[in-house]
C-alpha cells in the first residue's frame, strides 16, 4: 500500500510522504499552493495568469511549464497536468481540508468524541500562507480564519456541556484572544466562566470587553451577553 501523501500549507508549503518530508522548491510552492486551495481541475490559462499577472500570456506559459518542471523533479507525483489544464490528483491530501472538515463538523453539530481537541495548528489556521498578499491566498486566509474562529467557540460550547469546563475556558480564550472585538467569542468565553462557577471573572471579562468595544467602535455589548445571574 502507497505512503499517503499530503500537502502541508500550515508552516509551508511542503509534502510528506508517509513520515517523510520533502520540501519543495522555493519557484513551486505559490503553483503547489493555488492548485491545492482550487481543488479542482484548473486551465492552464487561468492558473498563469493568475501566478503571474505582470507577464503576458507567453511568458506566464512558458513560467508555469518551467515551474511544474521543477515541482515534478522531488520525487512525488503531486499535480496531474495535460495540454490544457491541470489539478492535484485526487489521492493527494491537504490539510487545510482536513482542517476544514474538522471546523465543519463542530459547526454542524455532528462531531464525534475523537473531534474535541484543541489542535495544535489552530494558530497556523488562523493565519494561512502568511506574507502572501496575492489575492487568491488573502480570500483563503479569512475564509479559513473565520471557519476556525466559529469551530472554536463551538468546541467552548460543546466542552462546557460536557462539564470539561476550563478546556472551555481555554479554548474560549484562544478565540477572544485572537480576535477581542468578536462579540461570540466574548460570549463564548463569559459562558465557560459562568459554567465553571467563576462568576467573578465572568463580569471581570465583561466589564473589559464593554470599555473596549466602546473605546474602539463606540459601542455597547448586547444587552444579553452578561446573563443577569452573573
Amino acid at each position: 500500500m502507497a505512503a499517503a501523501v499530503m500537502v502541508h500549507l500550515f508552516r509551508g508549503p511542503y509534502v510528506t510522504q508517509g513520515t517523510r518530508r520533502v520540501e519543495v522548491p522555493e519557484a513551486s510552492k505559490r503553483l503547489l499552493a493555488f492548485v491545492a486551495l482550487h481543488r479542482r481541475r484548473l486551465e492552464r490559462r487561468f492558473a498563469a495568469g493568475h501566478l503571474w499577472p505582470c507577464a503576458d500570456d507567453a511568458r506566464a506559459a512558458a513560467n508555469l511549464r518551467s515551474t511544474l518542471w521543477r515541482l515534478r523533479r522531488i520525487g512525488v507525483d503531486l499535480i496531474s497536468a495535460d495540454k490544457w489544464s491541470l489539478a492535484l490528483r485526487p489521492e493527494v491530501l491537504v490539510d487545510i481540508e482536513v482542517a476544514g472538515d474538522w471546523a465543519g463538523r463542530l459547526i454542524d453539530g455532528s462531531a464525534g468524541t475523537e473531534d474535541l481537541v484543541l489542535h495544535p495548528w489552530w494558530t497556523e489556521a488562523l493565519d494561512l500562507l502568511p506574507g502572501w498578499y496575492e489575492d487568491w491566498a488573502i480570500g483563503e486566509r479569512e475564509r479559513l480564519r473565520q471557519r476556525t474562529l466559529h469551530a472554536l467557540e463551538a468546541l467552548s460550547r460543546r466542552f462546557a456541556a460536557l462539564g470539561r469546563c476550563a478546556e472551555a475556558v481555554e479554548t474560549a480564550l484562544a478565540v477572544v484572544g485572537a480576535d477581542p472585538l468578536r462579540e461570540s467569542a466574548q460570549r463564548a468565553l463569559i459562558d465557560a466562566r459562568l459554567a465553571h462557577g467563576d462568576d467573578v471573572a465572568a463580569r471581570r471579562g465583561y466589564e473589559l470587553y464593554r470599555e473596549l468595544l466602546g473605546r474602539e467602535l463606540g459601542l455597547a455589548p448586547a444587552a444579553d451577553l452578561l446573563p443577569r445571574t452573573a
